[in-house]
């Protein structure tokens, strides 16, 4: 059986203005370095802060690691995003059961997955900046950036 290329990649947190927005960003940067190009978007499962830049401190933390992220604005999943995405990637168990709960009946298959073992590496729980706290990206960063193989 032929394995299917990946061609898109949505990222996928609560609120989408912390984890989803930097890790498309941390994706941006290694696939412009790797020479590849893929369609990437994120997404919150809820939409508290639709329309909104990404964080402030979030955007800070990009523009230390050199992948801007001002462009970016807040969205929530949408029922479209399930056939429209190779693959899925939730920041964390919470936000992988609710688009699990939430993927319509009959879409294309796009993988849904934690993202362990995926193309972007993120630990099974990737603290949520605002509750863990700012003071140090320290603390949640390397969630994002603990290997992001092209």
């Amino acid at each position: 059986m032929k394995r299917k290329e990946i061609s898109s990649i949505l990222f996928v947190c609560m609120g989408n203005i912390c984890r989803s927005p930097l890790a498309e960003g941390i994706a941006r940067v290694a696939l412009r370095d790797a020479g590849l190009t893929l369609a990437l978007d994120s997404a919150g499962t809820h939409g508290y802060h639709v329309g909104a830049p990404p964080d402030a401190r979030a955007r800070r933390i990009a523009r230390e690691i050199d992948c801007g992220i001002e462009d970016l604005r807040a969205r929530q999943v949408a029922a479209r995003d399930f056939g429209g995405f190779d693959l899925i990637l939730a920041a964390d168990r919470a936000n992988l059961a609710w688009l699990h709960q939430h993927r319509p009946a009959r879409t294309a298959a796009s993988w849904i997955c934690c993202c362990p073992g995926a193309a972007l590496r993120l630990e099974p729980r990737c603290p949520i900046p605002t509750t863990a706290g700012w003071a140090t990206s320290a603390k949640w960063l390397p969630c994002c950036t603990r290997r992001c193989p092209a």
